[in-house]
């Protein structure tokens, strides 16, 4: 009986708009360019997402933060002022979720990037988007297309935040051969546990 009931309503909102809404872009409090920080600067991702590498969670800078660069850069921008006053005030700004995956998925950003997953799998060419967009679907199916076969999806742990790297190019093998040599270095699960329903769902 707990099936029938819970079936439908799981079907129902993993397949809801909400949860593979490719292309969502919200409107921002202040105006953050990814282009102009992650692509003409070449900021690295983990400058502002810290705990990347150590948490479940990709942690959102703190003012202070950006304050590192624009208590000298454009310091008097009427773009930055909320920026400003939220340094003052003490208070963060309520930047608004893109990536918002649902409430019965467990989803931990160490235990990717520590096995090779790039930003850009999941998060796409942020260095050339304006303002953040979801670029993949995030849905169940689309999850389960890489932990069925991480090994096309796997790249040096150094070269996770890289948005231009290139297997062949940067290695002179194909990214089959290297993705099945990096699953084996990194200690990828085997494909029951990636595939079983408890890993994402606890």
């Amino acid at each position: 009986m707990g099936v029938l009931t819970y079936l439908p309503l799981v079907l129902t909102l993993g397949l809801s708009p909400t949860t593979r809404a490719v292309g969502y872009q919200p409107m921002q409090p202040i105006p953050f360019s990814h282009a102009v920080h992650a692509g003409k600067l070449g900021i690295d991702c983990r400058y502002c997402h810290t705990t990347v590498e150590t948490a479940a969670f990709a942690a959102i800078p703190p003012t202070q933060t950006c304050l590192n660069c624009h208590a000298a850069i454009r310091s008097e921008s009427p773009q930055l002022e909320l920026m400003r006053t939220s340094y003052r005030e003490g208070t963060p700004v309520s930047w608004v979720k893109v990536h918002d995956l649902p409430d019965f998925v467990y989803f931990n950003h160490s235990a990717h990037v520590n096995k090779g997953v790039a930003c850009q799998t999941c998060h796409g060419q942020i260095n050339e988007m304006e303002e953040v967009r979801q670029d993949q679907p995030l849905s169940m199916a689309w999850c389960l297309e890489c932990h069925r076969a991480p090994e096309d999806y796997l790249r040096p742990r150094e070269q996770v935040t890289s948005m231009s790297w290139d297997a062949l190019a940067s290695t002179g093998k194909n990214q089959a051969a290297l993705g099945t040599e990096l699953a084996a270095e990194y200690h990828v699960p085997s494909q029951q546990f990636m595939t079983s329903c408890t890993t994402c769902h606890r």
